[in-house]
Protein backbone atom coordinates (compact mmCIF):
# COMPACT_ATOMS: atom_id res chain seq x y z
CA UNK A 1 0.00 0.00 0.00
CA UNK A 2 1.13 3.05 -0.43
CA UNK A 3 2.44 5.96 2.20
CA UNK A 4 -0.58 7.51 3.97
CA UNK A 5 -1.59 11.14 2.47
CA UNK A 6 -2.09 13.94 4.87
CA UNK A 7 -4.86 16.25 3.96
CA UNK A 8 -5.45 19.80 5.67
CA UNK A 9 -8.06 21.28 3.85
CA UNK A 10 -11.99 20.71 2.93
CA UNK A 11 -11.25 21.04 -0.88
CA UNK A 12 -8.19 18.55 -0.76
CA UNK A 13 -10.18 16.04 1.00
CA UNK A 14 -13.13 16.28 -1.81
CA UNK A 15 -10.38 15.59 -4.14
CA UNK A 16 -8.78 13.03 -2.59
CA UNK A 17 -11.98 11.02 -1.78
CA UNK A 18 -12.80 11.40 -5.46
CA UNK A 19 -9.49 9.76 -6.19
CA UNK A 20 -10.56 6.68 -3.77
CA UNK A 21 -11.87 3.35 -5.35
CA UNK A 22 -14.22 0.85 -4.09
CA UNK A 23 -16.07 0.77 -0.08
CA UNK A 24 -14.54 3.70 1.94
CA UNK A 25 -14.36 4.00 5.31
CA UNK A 26 -13.76 6.59 7.92
CA UNK A 27 -12.36 6.37 11.86
CA UNK A 28 -13.26 9.39 13.02
CA UNK A 29 -10.60 10.39 15.92
CA UNK A 30 -9.62 13.47 18.25
CA UNK A 31 -5.91 12.28 17.37
CA UNK A 32 -2.90 10.83 20.41
CA UNK A 33 -3.63 7.78 18.84
CA UNK A 34 -3.14 4.34 20.36
CA UNK A 35 -3.56 0.89 19.83
CA UNK A 36 -7.89 1.25 20.46
CA UNK A 37 -7.60 3.48 17.45
CA UNK A 38 -5.53 1.16 15.57
CA UNK A 39 -8.30 -1.03 16.35
CA UNK A 40 -10.66 0.77 14.79
CA UNK A 41 -8.26 1.48 11.75
CA UNK A 42 -8.19 -2.84 11.30
CA UNK A 43 -11.64 -2.71 11.21
CA UNK A 44 -12.21 -0.22 9.07
CA UNK A 45 -9.69 -2.46 6.44
CA UNK A 46 -11.34 -5.29 7.04
CA UNK A 47 -14.38 -3.89 5.61
CA UNK A 48 -13.60 -1.32 2.99
CA UNK A 49 -11.29 -1.44 0.44
CA UNK A 50 -10.00 2.45 1.69
CA UNK A 51 -9.62 4.46 4.47
CA UNK A 52 -9.67 7.66 6.05
CA UNK A 53 -8.71 8.54 9.14
CA UNK A 54 -9.75 12.07 10.68
CA UNK A 55 -7.57 13.88 13.21
CA UNK A 56 -9.26 16.76 14.82
CA UNK A 57 -9.46 17.95 18.02
CA UNK A 58 -13.08 19.57 17.99
CA UNK A 59 -13.33 22.44 20.38
CA UNK A 60 -17.40 22.42 19.98
CA UNK A 61 -17.29 18.91 22.37
CA UNK A 62 -15.52 20.70 25.52
CA UNK A 63 -16.83 22.69 27.75
CA UNK A 64 -16.13 25.54 30.27
CA UNK A 65 -13.10 24.21 32.51
CA UNK A 66 -12.48 21.17 30.26
CA UNK A 67 -9.32 20.10 28.85
CA UNK A 68 -9.40 21.80 25.16
CA UNK A 69 -6.06 23.66 25.41
CA UNK A 70 -4.50 20.89 27.09
CA UNK A 71 -5.61 18.10 25.30
CA UNK A 72 -2.50 16.29 23.37
CA UNK A 73 -1.76 17.02 19.48
CA UNK A 74 0.94 15.27 18.23
CA UNK A 75 -0.22 14.98 14.06
CA UNK A 76 3.25 13.53 13.27
CA UNK A 77 3.51 10.56 15.96
CA UNK A 78 0.17 9.80 14.70
CA UNK A 79 0.66 10.07 11.04
CA UNK A 80 3.66 7.61 11.94
CA UNK A 81 1.47 5.07 13.46
CA UNK A 82 -1.41 5.02 10.84
CA UNK A 83 0.96 5.30 8.09
CA UNK A 84 0.64 2.50 5.31
CA UNK A 85 -2.54 1.34 7.10
CA UNK A 86 -4.95 4.15 6.08
CA UNK A 87 -5.34 6.30 2.68
CA UNK A 88 -5.85 9.84 3.65
CA UNK A 89 -5.26 11.37 7.53
CA UNK A 90 -7.41 14.33 7.38
CA UNK A 91 -6.02 16.79 10.13
CA UNK A 92 -7.53 20.21 9.50
CA UNK A 93 -7.07 23.53 11.45
CA UNK A 94 -10.07 24.55 13.61
CA UNK A 95 -10.80 27.51 11.06
CA UNK A 96 -10.42 25.11 8.19
CA UNK A 97 -13.14 22.90 9.78
CA UNK A 98 -15.84 25.97 11.52
CA UNK A 99 -15.16 29.39 9.20
CA UNK A 100 -17.80 30.73 11.73
CA UNK A 101 -16.96 29.62 15.69
CA UNK A 102 -19.49 28.58 16.82
CA UNK A 103 -21.47 27.47 13.55
CA UNK A 104 -24.12 29.75 13.20
CA UNK A 105 -26.37 25.92 12.79
CA UNK A 106 -25.61 23.13 14.18
CA UNK A 107 -26.52 19.70 15.18
CA UNK A 108 -28.72 18.99 18.08
CA UNK A 109 -28.77 15.44 20.50
CA UNK A 110 -31.94 16.22 21.99
CA UNK A 111 -32.79 15.32 25.27
CA UNK A 112 -31.03 11.97 25.14
CA UNK A 113 -27.93 13.75 24.61
CA UNK A 114 -28.66 15.93 27.78
CA UNK A 115 -28.17 12.85 29.95
CA UNK A 116 -26.08 10.76 31.47
CA UNK A 117 -22.90 11.66 30.25
CA UNK A 118 -24.42 15.21 28.65
CA UNK A 119 -25.69 15.92 32.16
CA UNK A 120 -21.84 15.66 33.32
CA UNK A 121 -20.60 18.18 30.17
CA UNK A 122 -23.28 20.31 28.87
CA UNK A 123 -23.54 20.70 25.14
CA UNK A 124 -21.12 17.63 24.44
CA UNK A 125 -23.01 15.52 22.25
CA UNK A 126 -24.54 18.62 20.42
CA UNK A 127 -20.74 19.20 19.37
CA UNK A 128 -20.04 15.52 18.55
CA UNK A 129 -23.15 15.08 16.56
CA UNK A 130 -22.01 18.68 14.39
CA UNK A 131 -18.27 17.56 14.08
CA UNK A 132 -19.91 14.11 12.69
CA UNK A 133 -22.35 15.10 10.44
CA UNK A 134 -19.53 17.62 8.86
CA UNK A 135 -17.22 14.86 8.75
CA UNK A 136 -19.40 11.99 7.08
CA UNK A 137 -20.38 14.62 4.48
CA UNK A 138 -16.68 15.72 3.64
CA UNK A 139 -15.94 12.02 3.51
CA UNK A 140 -18.76 10.08 2.40
CA UNK A 141 -17.85 6.73 3.66
CA UNK A 142 -19.92 3.58 3.16
CA UNK A 143 -19.19 3.02 6.86
CA UNK A 144 -18.19 4.40 9.91
CA UNK A 145 -16.12 2.84 12.37
CA UNK A 146 -16.56 3.55 15.85
CA UNK A 147 -15.59 1.87 19.31
CA UNK A 148 -18.06 0.94 22.31
CA UNK A 149 -15.91 2.48 25.13
CA UNK A 150 -17.96 5.62 24.44
CA UNK A 151 -21.43 4.02 24.52
CA UNK A 152 -23.39 7.00 24.73
CA UNK A 153 -21.49 8.78 21.83
CA UNK A 154 -21.64 6.09 19.70
CA UNK A 155 -25.76 5.69 20.64
CA UNK A 156 -26.57 8.70 19.49
CA UNK A 157 -24.41 8.44 16.15
CA UNK A 158 -26.82 5.37 15.55
CA UNK A 159 -29.42 8.16 15.94
CA UNK A 160 -28.28 10.61 14.17
CA UNK A 161 -27.91 8.07 10.71
CA UNK A 162 -31.03 6.56 11.35
CA UNK A 163 -33.29 9.51 12.58
CA UNK A 164 -32.29 11.85 9.64
CA UNK A 165 -31.45 9.04 6.82
CA UNK A 166 -27.49 9.38 6.40
CA UNK A 167 -26.32 7.06 3.50
CA UNK A 168 -23.82 5.32 5.98
CA UNK A 169 -23.73 2.04 7.76
CA UNK A 170 -22.22 2.48 11.42
CA UNK A 171 -19.96 -0.33 12.62
CA UNK A 172 -19.37 -0.65 16.09
CA UNK A 173 -15.97 -2.35 17.44
CA UNK A 174 -15.60 -3.96 20.70
CA UNK A 175 -13.53 -2.28 23.72
CA UNK A 176 -9.87 -2.81 23.68
CA UNK A 177 -7.96 -2.90 27.13
CA UNK A 178 -4.67 -2.73 28.15
CA UNK A 179 -3.08 -6.20 29.91
CA UNK A 180 -4.15 -4.82 33.25
CA UNK A 181 -8.05 -4.67 32.17
CA UNK A 182 -7.59 -0.71 31.71
CA UNK A 183 -9.76 0.43 28.65
CA UNK A 184 -7.11 1.98 26.23
CA UNK A 185 -8.04 5.87 26.01
CA UNK A 186 -5.50 9.14 24.79
CA UNK A 187 -6.44 10.00 28.83
CA UNK A 188 -4.60 7.31 30.45
CA UNK A 189 -1.98 9.13 29.83
CA UNK A 190 -2.90 11.95 32.30
CA UNK A 191 -2.59 9.57 34.91
CA UNK A 192 -0.10 8.48 37.36
CA UNK A 193 1.15 4.65 38.44
CA UNK A 194 -1.28 5.38 41.95
CA UNK A 195 -3.89 6.76 39.14
CA UNK A 196 -3.54 3.98 36.77
CA UNK A 197 -4.22 1.39 39.51
CA UNK A 198 -7.04 2.65 41.06
CA UNK A 199 -8.61 2.90 37.96
CA UNK A 200 -8.66 -0.28 37.24
CA UNK A 201 -11.88 -0.22 39.34
CA UNK A 202 -13.66 0.34 36.29
CA UNK A 203 -12.56 -2.97 34.39
CA UNK A 204 -13.61 -4.78 37.60
CA UNK A 205 -16.62 -3.47 37.70
CA UNK A 206 -17.30 -4.07 34.00
CA UNK A 207 -16.32 -8.03 34.97
CA UNK A 208 -18.63 -8.25 37.91
CA UNK A 209 -21.61 -7.24 35.96
CA UNK A 210 -20.64 -9.22 33.27
CA UNK A 211 -20.37 -12.23 36.03
CA UNK A 212 -23.82 -11.26 37.33
CA UNK A 213 -25.84 -11.61 34.29
CA UNK A 214 -28.03 -12.52 33.36
CA UNK A 215 -29.71 -11.67 36.76
CA UNK A 216 -31.21 -8.16 36.38
CA UNK A 217 -31.15 -7.72 40.57
CA UNK A 218 -27.23 -9.03 40.79
CA UNK A 219 -26.31 -6.76 38.13
CA UNK A 220 -27.81 -3.92 40.07
CA UNK A 221 -26.49 -4.89 43.08
CA UNK A 222 -22.90 -4.56 41.81
CA UNK A 223 -23.95 -0.99 39.92
CA UNK A 224 -25.41 0.26 43.46
CA UNK A 225 -22.04 -0.58 45.60
CA UNK A 226 -19.10 1.20 45.81
CA UNK A 227 -15.38 0.02 44.91
CA UNK A 228 -15.26 -2.15 47.71
CA UNK A 229 -18.94 -3.32 47.57
CA UNK A 230 -20.44 -1.84 50.72
CA UNK A 231 -21.48 1.37 49.84
CA UNK A 232 -24.50 2.84 46.91
CA UNK A 233 -23.56 5.36 44.74
CA UNK A 234 -25.85 8.22 43.14
CA UNK A 235 -26.13 8.21 39.31
CA UNK A 236 -26.34 11.12 37.14
CA UNK A 237 -29.04 11.00 34.89
CA UNK A 238 -30.29 14.31 33.67
CA UNK A 239 -28.70 18.02 33.81
CA UNK A 240 -31.55 19.23 36.93
CA UNK A 241 -30.75 15.42 39.02
CA UNK A 242 -26.90 14.67 38.37
CA UNK A 243 -25.02 13.83 41.32
CA UNK A 244 -22.56 11.58 42.09
CA UNK A 245 -20.53 9.61 45.03
CA UNK A 246 -16.75 9.26 46.59
CA UNK A 247 -15.73 6.11 46.46
CA UNK A 248 -11.92 4.93 47.48
CA UNK A 249 -10.41 2.13 49.09
CA UNK A 250 -8.20 4.39 52.05
CA UNK A 251 -8.57 7.46 50.31
CA UNK A 252 -11.63 9.62 48.58
CA UNK A 253 -9.95 9.52 45.02
CA UNK A 254 -12.25 7.92 42.80
CA UNK A 255 -15.24 10.24 42.06
CA UNK A 256 -17.97 8.35 40.31
CA UNK A 257 -20.29 10.46 38.15
CA UNK A 258 -22.79 7.12 37.30
CA UNK A 259 -22.56 3.38 37.11
CA UNK A 260 -26.03 2.61 35.55
CA UNK A 261 -28.13 -0.20 33.29
CA UNK A 262 -29.33 1.19 30.30
CA UNK A 263 -32.27 -0.17 28.28
CA UNK A 264 -30.82 0.88 24.16
CA UNK A 265 -34.06 1.03 22.59
CA UNK A 266 -35.16 3.95 25.09
CA UNK A 267 -31.43 5.19 25.99
CA UNK A 268 -33.60 5.62 29.36
CA UNK A 269 -32.45 4.10 33.00
CA UNK A 270 -33.41 -0.11 32.60
CA UNK A 271 -36.93 -0.98 34.46
CA UNK A 272 -37.39 -3.68 36.38
CA UNK A 273 -39.10 -5.20 33.77
CA UNK A 274 -36.54 -4.97 30.89
CA UNK A 275 -35.01 -7.99 29.32
CA UNK A 276 -32.26 -8.35 26.30
CA UNK A 277 -29.20 -6.81 25.61
CA UNK A 278 -29.13 -4.19 28.14
CA UNK A 279 -26.13 -1.26 28.10
CA UNK A 280 -24.16 -0.96 31.40
CA UNK A 281 -22.31 2.73 31.47
CA UNK A 282 -19.22 4.04 33.89
CA UNK A 283 -17.65 7.43 34.02
CA UNK A 284 -15.51 8.21 37.26
CA UNK A 285 -13.01 10.71 37.74
CA UNK A 286 -9.50 9.94 39.09
CA UNK A 287 -6.82 12.34 39.65
CA UNK A 288 -8.68 15.25 37.78
CA UNK A 289 -9.08 12.74 34.70
CA UNK A 290 -12.47 11.40 34.06
CA UNK A 291 -12.46 7.51 32.33
CA UNK A 292 -15.49 5.74 30.87
CA UNK A 293 -16.00 1.74 30.27
CA UNK A 294 -18.82 -0.11 28.89
CA UNK A 295 -20.13 -3.39 28.52
CA UNK A 296 -23.72 -5.17 27.15
CA UNK A 297 -25.20 -7.78 29.08
CA UNK A 298 -27.60 -10.34 28.13
CA UNK A 299 -30.62 -10.02 31.13
CA UNK A 300 -33.24 -12.47 30.73
CA UNK A 301 -33.60 -12.61 34.90
CA UNK A 302 -35.56 -10.74 37.34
Amino acid sequence: MSTTRLITTRAALRDARAGLSGTVAVVMTMGALHDGHLQLVHRAREVADAVVLTDFVNPLQFGPGEDYEAYPRQIDADLALVDGLVDVVFAPPVEEMYPVLPPVVSVSAGQAGRRYEGAMRPGHFDGVLTVVTKLLNLVQPHVAVFGRKDAQQLALVQRLVADLDLPVRIDAVDIMREPTGLALSSRNAYLSDAGREQALVLSRTIRAVEAAAPSAAAIRAVLDADADGTQPVDAATDTDTASAGDTSAGEQSVHWDYRLLIDPTTFEEAGEDARGELLVMLAARIEGTRLLDATVVPVTQP
